[in-house]
């Protein structure tokens, strides 16, 4: 089952962060600290109050338990000089539990966040994906997602 997230998720939710975190440590270690997590329990609260950052969970149907999640965030740049006044919806991070794996969980998730960002009025749903992390990549193509910039850098 896919819901919005509930406060009762944010242990879980905690616990799948370590392992998005862990994949980007493992990656890149000289930016990411590992293991930890990108929010406090606290800032996850007020996350999930937040209509304008839904969190999407996927459950088991036995017992509830999370198997994935996806956070999104909604943007607009109204009366900006360059951009225009569309509307996306970003998806700051998605992440199956590593017991879940090549389950269809995260390929689910994606569609429902696509689903959301339709339902809004979206123009598109972007995201950000890092460069060590080939696998993420491979997904989100075989979604239909194709390259929208590319981030560089010369390490000093």
């Amino acid at each position: 089952m896919i819901r919005r997230a509930e406060m009762r998720d944010i242990p879980a939710l905690m616990k799948l962060l370590v392992q998005v975190d862990l994949v980007h440590h493992n990656g890149r270690p000289d930016l990411f600290k590992g293991p930890a997590t990108k929010y406090s329990e606290t800032e996850l609260a007020d996350i999930i109050r937040n209509d304008r950052t839904p969190v999407f969970v996927l459950t088991d149907d036995a017992d509830e338990q999370v198997l994935g999640h996806a956070f999104c965030m909604e943007q607009q740049h109204t009366n900006d000089r360059v951009l225009t006044d569309i509307k996306t919806l970003y998806i700051d991070d998605i992440c199956v539990d590593e017991a879940a794996r090549r389950q269809h969980v995260g390929r689910r998730l994606y569609d429902a966040v696509l689903a959301y960002a339709k339902e809004i009025g979206c123009y598109n749903v972007t995201l950000n994906v890092w460069a060590c992390n080939p696998d993420a990549q491979a997904f989100y193509e075989s979604c239909g997602m194709k390259p929208q910039k590319t981030g560089m850098e010369t390490i000093l």
